[in-house]
């Protein structure tokens, strides 16, 4: 009897032994690092604008940790704000209606009205269900969270096909819940660990459903199942700040302790996970080694999953519930990184103004290529016709692009199937010269070639390089970026950078739900990312 006494005395001392082997941070501790992190931010994002990067995400952090600001910091972005929303008449996207509730949760979490932004409701387009959900799960999820982040009431949008409903965001969400547990952007392929995490912050508020519920307990199951031996989250492969930050949020917001036994591995928390990845600036790497230097998605993200852990230990409202914030009546005190382009680059003024096709009245892009045409950048297919719709060689892509920096033909004679003889000789000398087109091999062009969407984007990359565009993307922002399309993965890794710096800056639309990298892409199309490129470097 003794020996079973003491038997049972060491397995309890062992327990609290491995109990005590878990690491804890103090709140002091979690607070220390958030204002390490919040001056970080502040010293990053002087001032910002708004976007996925440096704008709205920065100010989200900065206001729900309480750090102090300079006086005017909150009011200068309202005003800009206010700027972009006057420019764009209100639309902020056609189609990705997250930008709506990017800006509705920024615009709350420092007090100010999103109903009425320089005269328009920012919240009525959540009240369109359809246009809401159209671009993915991104589309819900985000409606929800920025709705319920000031418990504002869904505006009736008369000209919705169904009007939106909390409930019917709800119902959305939980039915494209994978089998897994987990969920992805489109409701297809893998599960995401980001996405499925993020659902969660949707659905925290509504627990006493018992769909939700049963939905919820699925998708902890999920994500602890996929939590790896050191505490974090994979995405693309590779442990990442982004993963383990969207996690930590979702436990915040579900009032989850972030200790909980499901997600402690090998004794390894998320907080020390997430810590991991703190720079001694105050910042954070988006991959443990550190290989993609200062990124500042990854940044902010590590940021306000941090501001959600010293909320939860302080008994505050979570990051997303801001029911706490102090309305701000006040009226407020009333850009792409670029350089110089480079010295060969002059782009042609207009020579034949009015210049148009037949077969591009009304068409989607029709002002960028009169735009292009009037400056003798592109030119018709005869019988005054364009031929929007029809696809590009990339010796004309050559010819093309380099007309539009005004670049000096020449024939460098680099490769066998590019005679002399030949009308595009110069056009691909001068562009290959340039850096902007490069050989598929074995001393060879292919001329003749379709163009598919992946090299256009990293051919108009290069050139936006030379016209002065900052086009580097580290690898959290480009993962960032590319992820929120469907087919994200098929992208080809020497296109991923090129790829997501277009659609960052717009170069590219991103209201599509996939980028179909190697799909051949259209004249009209072309003219539309050089036209694009052009106007974000100022030189039309």
């Amino acid at each position: 009897m003794k020996q079973i006494r003491k038997f049972a005395a060491l397995i309890l001392a062992f327990s609290v032994l491995f109990s005590l082997a878990v690491p804890t941070f103090a709140a002091s501790s979690v607070q220390s690092e958030v204002q390490s992190s919040a001056a970080f931010m502040l010293s990053s994002v002087k001032s910002p604008e708004v976007g996925s990067i440096g704008g709205e995400w920065a100010v989200i952090g900065l206001a729900r940790s309480g750090y102090s600001v300079p006086a005017d910091y909150y009011d200068e972005y309202y005003t800009r704000v206010e700027k972009y929303v006057k420019n764009c008449s209100g639309v902020l996207h056609e189609r990705k209606y997250t930008e709506y509730s990017r800006v509705v949760l920024a615009l709350t979490a420092i007090g100010r009205d999103p109903s009425n932004v320089a005269g328009y409701n920012l919240l009525m387009p959540l009240g369109d269900f359809d246009k809401t959900i159209w671009q993915g799960l991104n589309g819900p999820i985000w409606a929800l969270i920025a709705l319920d982040s000031g418990n504002y009431d869904i505006p009736k949008n008369t000209s919705a096909k169904t009007q939106a409903t909390r409930q019917l965001y709800i119902d959305e969400i939980i039915k494209n819940q994978m089998k897994d547990g987990g969920w992805s952007l489109t409701g297809t392929g893998d599960s995401d660990v980001d996405i499925s995490a993020m659902a969660l912050q949707a659905l925290a508020k509504y627990q006493d459903q018992k769909a939700v519920k049963t939905a919820t307990d699925k998708a902890l199951t999920y994500l602890s199942k996929v939590q790896d031996s050191k505490g974090g989250f994979a995405s693309w492969g590779t442990m990442n700040v982004e993963s383990v930050a969207q996690v930590i949020v979702a436990l915040c917001e579900l009032g989850i302790s972030l200790d909980d036994s499901r997600f402690v591995k090998n004794g390894h928390t998320l907080t020390e996970n997430l810590l991991s990845f703190r720079q001694s600036n105050g910042g954070f790497y988006h991959v443990l080694d550190g290989s993609d230097g200062n990124n500042q998605m990854s940044a902010e993200q590590g940021f306000y999953a941090l501001v959600a852990i010293d909320r939860a230990e302080n008994g505050k409202n979570s990051l997303y519930r801001m029911g706490d914030v102090t309305k701000n009546t006040s009226k407020p005190i009333a850009n792409v990184n670029k350089g110089s382009a480079d010295a060969s680059v002059s782009v042609p003024g207009v020579t034949a103004p009015g210049t148009t096709f037949s077969d591009v009245k009304n068409h989607a892009n029709q002002t960028s290529i009169e735009a292009l045409a009037s400056r003798g950048i592109i030119n018709g297919m005869g019988q005054g016709t364009f031929m929007p719709n029809k696809t590009m060689t990339r010796a004309e892509f050559a010819a093309i692009v380099t007309r539009a920096l005004g670049l000096t033909a020449k024939d460098t004679k680099v490769f066998s199937d590019v005679p002399s003889s030949k009308w595009y000789a110069g056009y691909i000398g001068a562009a290959n010269s340039s850096g902007i087109v490069n050989g598929v091999g074995s001393g060879k062009f292919n001329p003749d070639g379709t163009i598919t969407r992946q090299e256009a984007a990293a051919m108009v990359a290069r050139a936006a390089k030379l016209c002065g565009l900052d086009t580097e993307m580290d690898a959290g922002a480009t993962k960032d970026v590319l992820a929120q399309f469907g087919d994200y993965r098929s992208v080809a890794s020497w296109a991923k950078e090129s790829l997501a710096f277009c659609y960052y800056t717009n170069i590219l639309d991103q209201s599509a739900l996939k980028i179909e990298p190697t799909k051949a892409i259209l004249r009209c199309e072309i003219a539309q990312m050089l036209y694009n490129m052009l106007t974000a470097a100022e030189l039309i």
